[in-house]
């Protein structure tokens, strides 16, 4: 059978069991602990713990996944208590790690597949334990013989928890004897250990029952390597039986429900099915997850880019334990396999919304691709190879996860990107790494070198530590972690004062801001503060937005009793308490009741920027991608700065993002608001949210078009800032400029309202100054500059022309007066009032008349001096251009350098350029 072909006998086989096939969840976890989504478990996580009801049948509403239709067009929804899936996994950091060991075996992996079916407090032991032997042994033809259950026999001596599973063992007994085989041999007893699955240290548990397959060629080992860590006997389907709950206190309750919770491993049940040809040949059988259909078509790919062939090799144990590859072939298959394994985990991350960066999962996957780029060289790849491998998974697994093909384009933009910023350092670290073993002669590198090889070249600590143990040298990791937190520490007290400073700022009473719907309010001062060197007052109400969000604070004017007045210049916050900067050194004494007014004029600038800014999201969705997304912003008065994800816009992208925001405000459409729960938001695809980011039990959802009391706008975001009521009311909105920032990511730079049109008219009149100066009439000013542009490249040409003939003129006296120093010919010569590029023309025209020697041309333009050394081929053993220029440069009060054949260089005294001449001579004789 064919990958696919096992994938979804497996779903089919579910279906008639009446199970809902449903997606495959994202790999960005919902649960705060977790990296990556690990396990087909965690989507139904709030099942189990009962914070969600069991209704998974509305989980296949918005896709038709796997052709999951019926023949009446309605979508395959069976069942709510039973499912099963194909869920995409990524172990690598964290708990469970599998990063190391890819490549080294035929088994490790950080990203599989994991197919399940799901019981939620429906059917239980029997049926799981039946339809697992049903499919494996009467559908896909597994040897009986050959498996082996294991069961929960828990070890009292050491405090494992409940009783022996008879249940589980009774309904394996009867399958294993019903086809002649003694269930005391083929079902094997496991401690907690191995067969007793816990989600934590408290929560829903239970015990599980494991099927194991014996490899060997003969399969007689009568159960002595099950869970003995062997490649010739392996487990390939856990099913676990959700019974009881773990309390805090270290006991054990039964559920009130009961859940079946099963996982298998499809790259390995793939890998046993191809590899012994359908159960056919064992005894010449290649068990290797790489040997399937699942990655014949990646490394087909590799093979036709790098023109080296993957031939299965396995290095094997030293005598230390230690698996270092020793061929060139062995070396050349662990890089074919780490890139295999690795291309499928940055694809299917960045699909689903992960980006390679600096923090945490980010940084996971940052360093997995700089682990895949460095075994490129291996290959011989030294520019950017990874991201074309995109193509073969979104051809070969686009059918099953449609993101992939989907999102191709994208996933591969992000994986150049980075792998371009990483070549530029990688040769430059391995050969500093290279240095660093030969120099410190040790069998273990020290910290500072893997911190510097971390810190300057982008080396991730596990990237130093595989290069290390190739050579069979260790890393000291505590020397590392010794560096990093000099660094943090650096980092700390490079911005611990201002954080400090706020967070010591507490009051029992939190402002209450009511500045959405207010411009003013009678408010009670609480506190009177020093920030900063700044009064701070502190009151229990608020009409002015404190900075947040990207958006800047309000300022406004405070009045108390007597007509005492004090000008707000800042508002910010901390925690829930809101700060107002004041003007003046003095302020309200606490107590005081004072009257809050913000600057309306300013507040309402500002809010046209912060509207306008979800407009341009929504915009460079529809223009650009749905994958541009933010990643910072600014919201002032004056302007708006909104950074996002992104190769470079190109010029009509610009535009036409202007002109699709502009539409949107002649359209003059609503803008509102609405709080709700946050549950009832959380993943819903439709309303920009960040992850990440922190959210209360109650949101606020800013919508643009649709009605006011649904949510149905094309703009959604959750969003706190200040809006203004429609769109109209931003009036204009003008692009100013788009840059990068940082490596991925751009930059627009932009502004609405009144100063959108002092930008227009600012480009106006410079337009109308322009075409003044150049003597034309506005509509005719491109073709005029175009006419100049012309008139001045002939000009050029004839400038360069005339230039060459003076050089080879002066090049023609230089050879009358050649000289010979110490058997080497050599032209050194003052030129006077020469800038470097005359020199250079000079130089290369008395190589275009056949000199062949030294020459070595100096001077003087607008105060500087200008050297150049040209040496031919024949002498660069004798002396060298660069170190000619290096020597006689610092006599001129400069420097310079350059190849053995041709150097240049300069300095601030003229008056030294005879000295550095005659140096020059001396250098040759």
């Amino acid at each position: 059978m064919t990958s696919a072909q096992i994938r979804q006998s497996f779903l089919d086989f579910f279906r008639e069991k009446q199970h809902t096939i449903v997606p495959s969840s994202s790999l960005m976890p919902d649960s705060p602990n977790l990296l990556f989504t690990n396990a087909g478990m965690n989507q139904f996580v709030p099942i189990f713990l009962g914070e969600r009801k069991a209704d998974v049948s509305s989980w296949a509403d918005a896709v038709n996944w796997f052709g999951e239709k019926n023949r009446d067009g309605t979508l395959n929804k069976t069942s709510d208590t039973r499912a099963a899936d194909t869920q995409k996994c990524i172990r690598a950091g964290g708990k469970h790690n599998d990063l190391d060991d890819v490549g080294l075996d035929t088994y490790h992996h950080t990203f599989f597949e994991m197919l399940g079916n799901w019981s939620f407090g429906d059917y239980f032991k029997k049926e799981a334990i039946e339809w697992a032997w049903e499919l494996v042994v009467g559908r896909w033809k597994f040897p009986p013989q050959r498996l082996y259950a294991t069961i929960y026999n828990p070890d009292k001596s050491i405090g494992d928890p409940a009783d022996r599973d008879e249940e589980a063992w009774n309904l394996w007994a009867e399958k294993f004897r019903a086809v002649g085989l003694d269930p005391a041999v083929h079902i094997v007893n496991g401690n907690k250990k191995d067969n007793f699955w816990m989600m934590g240290e408290t929560g829903p548990c239970g015990p599980c029952s494991e099927l194991h397959v014996d490899l060997t060629p003969a399969g007689d080992t009568k159960g002595a390597l099950v869970n003995k860590g062997t490649a010739e006997c392996i487990e390939i389907w856990n099913l676990v039986f959700i019974q009881f709950n773990a309390n805090p206190d270290g006991t054990f309750s039964p559920l009130p429900a009961k859940h079946v919770d099963t996982g298998m491993g499809f790259e390995r049940v793939s890998s046993i099915i191809q590899g012994t040809k359908d159960f056919t040949d064992f005894a010449n059988a290649k068990i290797s997850n790489y040997e399937t259909d699942i990655f014949r078509p990646i490394f087909d790919e590799i093979e036709k880019q790098c023109g080296k062939r993957y031939t299965s090799t396995l290095p094997q144990p030293n005598a230390q334990g230690q698996i270092i590859p020793e061929s060139e072939q062995e070396k050349v298959d662990v890089a074919f396999r780490v890139i295999a394994d690795h291309i499928r985990t940055l694809s299917f991350a960045i699909a689903d919304g992960i980006q390679p960066g600096n923090t945490d999962r980010n940084y996971v996957l940052r360093r997995i691709l700089r682990r895949a780029v460095r075994y490129g060289r291996t290959l011989g790849f030294t520019e950017p190879f990874f991201y074309k491998l995109v193509g073969v998974l979104a051809r070969t697994m686009g059918d099953v996860f449609p993101e992939i093909r989907a999102k191709q384009k994208h996933v591969e933009e992000v994986l150049k990107r980075e792998e371009e910023s990483f070549n530029r350092t990688l040769d430059k670290g391995i050969e500093l790494f290279t240095s660093f073993v030969a120099s410190e002669k040790q069998q273990q590198l020290s910290g500072t070198s893997a911190f510097k090889l971390y810190d300057t070249y982008g080396f991730p600590l596990d990237l130093t530590e595989l290069m290390a143990r190739e050579r069979g040298l260790t890393v000291d990791i505590a020397g590392f972690e010794v560096e990093m937190e000099k660094q943090r520490k650096r980092a700390r007290e490079a911005q611990v004062r201002d954080v400090i400073e706020l967070s010591e700022i507490e009051t029992k009473t939190p402002t209450h801001f009511i500045g959405y719907d207010h411009n003013h309010t009678g408010a009670d001062v609480q506190e009177v503060l020093s920030v900063k060197g700044k009064t701070v007052v502190i009151a229990n109400n608020s009409v002015c937005y404190a900075e947040m969000g990207g958006q800047v604070g309000d300022s406004g004017e405070m009045t108390g009793h007597g007509g005492n007045s004090w000008r707000i210049a800042n508002t910010q916050k901390s925690g829930n308490t809101w700060l107002h900067f004041l003007e003046e050194a003095d302020g309200p004494a606490v107590g005081d009741h004072v009257t809050i007014q913000l600057d309306g004029a300013r507040r309402g600038a500002i809010q046209r920027h912060h509207t306008v800014t979800h407009l341009l999201h929504w915009a460079l969705h529809e223009v650009v991608s749905k994958e541009a997304t933010q990643k910072g912003s600014f919201v002032g008065p004056d302007k708006l700065t909104f950074d996002f994800n992104s190769a470079a816009l190109t010029p009509v992208q610009v535009r036409d993002i202007e002109r699709l925001v502009n539409e949107r405000i002649v359209e003059n459409g609503s803008v509102s608001w609405i709080e709700m729960p946050y549950a009832e938001v959380r993943g819903r695809g439709d309303i920009m949210q960040f992850f990440g980011d922190k959210y209360g039990e109650t949101v606020r959802v800013v919508q643009i078009g649709g009605q006011a009391t649904k949510l149905d706008g094309y703009s959604m975001e959750l969003c706190a800032g200040t809006h203004t009521r429609a769109t109209g009311e931003i009036g204009l909105f003008r692009i100013n400029a788009e840059s990068a920032i940082a490596a991925g990511v751009r930059r627009i730079e932009a502004a609405a309202g009144l100063n959108a049109y002092d930008l227009a008219n600012a480009d106006t009149q410079r337009l109308h100054a322009l075409a003044t100066k150049v003597g034309s009439p506005l509509p005719e000013l491109e073709k005029r500059i175009e006419g100049l542009l012309a008139q001045q490249k002939e000009l050029e040409k004839a400038l360069k022309a005339a230039q060459q003939r003076e050089a080879a003129g002066r090049a023609k006296d230089l050879l009358a007066n050649a000289a010979t120093i110490n058997g080497t010919p050599a032209i050194i010569a003052n030129l006077g009032a020469a800038d470097g590029d005359t020199l250079q023309t000079v130089a290369d025209a008395l190589k275009s008349n056949g000199f062949k020697g030294v020459t070595v041309l100096g001077g003087t333009a607008n105060g500087a001096v200008a050297l150049v050394a040209a040496v031919s081929p024949d002498f660069t053993a004798k002396v060298q251009a660069g170190k000619i220029i290096q020597t006689i440069a610092p006599l001129v009060g400069g420097k310079g350098g350059g190849k053995p054949e041709g150097a240049r260089g300069g300095g601030k005294d003229p008056s030294k350029l005879e000295e550095a001449l005659a140096q020059a001579k001396a250098l040759l004789g």
